[in-house]
């Protein structure tokens, strides 16, 4: 039985939360959805998810002050966390999205930044902004990537999830959307 009516995965992004997702979507109780209204909605509709549903969603992470208008203690929320560098790394190889609005957007340059080092104070400023959002929740868990099969089961039971929890845990070991986004476009098999 659910025991929450809504659950939110914030994260950085590239950490894993695709993955995430697609371990959710092993419950019977709970609907999931990665990035449900991340183009173009706005306003209240933003941050209306139906009830037993499970989002993941990087992007919430900019969104936390509605977040908590909106869902406040009654919500359970996971941290969905990846090594600092590698979230970093990974980052820096992409052109587009947030680091290409990060950069010149919210710290306003420099342009010829090390895109590692960009890449690394977003990681750490929202982090941290997600940490200090959790910081009055009662319903939370940290969840390190690299924990994954030992804290899916506890995550599932934590929120009542029903399903196939073996299966679900399963798809951690598997990486969704992964690398460097042109590199994959490039060495994806030509079709026609």
């Amino acid at each position: 039985m659910s025991q929450f009516q809504n659950v939110f995965v914030l994260c950085t992004g590239r950490c894993g939360s695709t993955t995430f997702m697609k371990a959710c979507k092993h419950f019977t109780n709970y609907t999931a959805s990665h990035e449900r209204k991340a183009k173009g909605v706005l306003g209240r509709r933003r941050l209306r998810y139906p009830t037993h549903h499970i989002e993941v969603d990087n992007r919430l992470s900019w969104m936390l002050g509605r977040l908590d208008e909106a869902y406040g203690q009654d919500a359970f929320y996971v941290h969905l966390t990846r090594d600092p560098a590698k979230v970093a790394a990974s980052y820096a190889e992409r052109t587009h999205g947030l680091m290409r609005s990060y950069q010149p957007g919210i710290i306003m340059g420099p342009r010829k930044a090390d895109p590692i080092e960009i890449a690394a104070d977003m990681v750490e400023t929202v982090t941290a902004n997600i940490r200090l959002f959790l910081r009055d929740k009662p319903h939370c868990m940290a969840f390190p990537l690299e924990d994954a099969a030992a804290l899916f089961p506890d995550f599932a039971r934590c929120i009542g999830a029903e399903g196939d929890i073996a299966d679900a845990t399963a798809e951690f070991e598997t990486s969704y959307n992964a690398g460097n986004p042109r590199q994959r476009q490039e060495t994806a098999p030509k079709t026609g």
